[in-house]
């Protein structure tokens, strides 16, 4: 058990900061939309049928949506794009560790590796397409959630339901979308630059301290 945590800690680490965020935005999501409702004449909700309202979806999936849309483009574009002296770019001179061809005889190898043809097309491209994937299905449920809690909201003060075409024409959902989305590539877009100039010692993320700033890549 205790080798199982050494070689997991990073991921464990993340995953117990996004159960406790979570349930830190349950918490207080459904404190502040009980208090919506009720200062528009509606009636408390409780956790159970909280976590069916388009409240707590859109609140979930919009940010959700934007964090698997940067971390895709992210993976995406580092195969073609560069920035000299980042620790996020590939570097330029020779070939890549992660631009050669997959090998079968490779000593463990991936099953993918091994069984060749579609199976290693896929794997090859794994990541990013279910990045993306990711996002689209988040994508989708940031919609859908705006679109409950706009309706609901429309019931409350007595205003008519919109279609889901109708609301797709609105300013809320694409507000939500463009103010996530711009964070996000402003906080990859720091790491990129800011990896180029400062360190942080023992981080995967950063160049060796004695690195010079023109060196590319970890």
């Amino acid at each position: 058990m205790k080798k199982f945590f050494y070689h997991n800690s990073l991921s464990i680490v993340f995953l117990l900061l996004f159960i406790a965020a979570f349930f830190g935005q349950i918490i207080f999501g459904i404190e502040e939309y009980n208090k919506e409702l009720i200062e528009n004449g509606g009636h408390a909700v409780t956790m159970s049928n909280y976590l069916t309202t388009g409240h707590f979806i859109e609140a979930t999936f919009e940010n959700w949506e934007s964090e698997f849309l940067q971390m895709g483009l992210l993976v995406w574009l580092t195969i073609f794009l560069k920035q000299k002296g980042s620790s996020e770019s590939k570097g330029f001179d020779g070939e890549q560790e992660v631009d050669r061809e997959p090998s079968a005889q490779r000593k463990d190898a991936p099953w993918p590796v091994r069984k060749g043809g579609t199976w290693l097309w896929l794997y090859k491209n794994s990541l990013t397409v279910s990045l993306f994937l990711l996002f689209f299905v988040s994508f989708f449920l940031h919609f859908y959630g705006s679109f409950k809690d706009e309706n609901t909201a429309n019931v409350l003060k007595g205003n008519p339901p919109l279609s889901l075409m109708n609301y797709l024409g609105e300013s809320r959902f694409w507000f939500e979308s463009f103010q996530n989305w711009q964070s996000e590539f402003l906080s990859v877009f720091a790491i990129i630059v800011l990896s180029v100039f400062l360190r942080q010692k023992g981080s995967s993320q950063s160049k060796p301290v004695d690195a010079p700033h023109y060196q590319t890549g970890e």
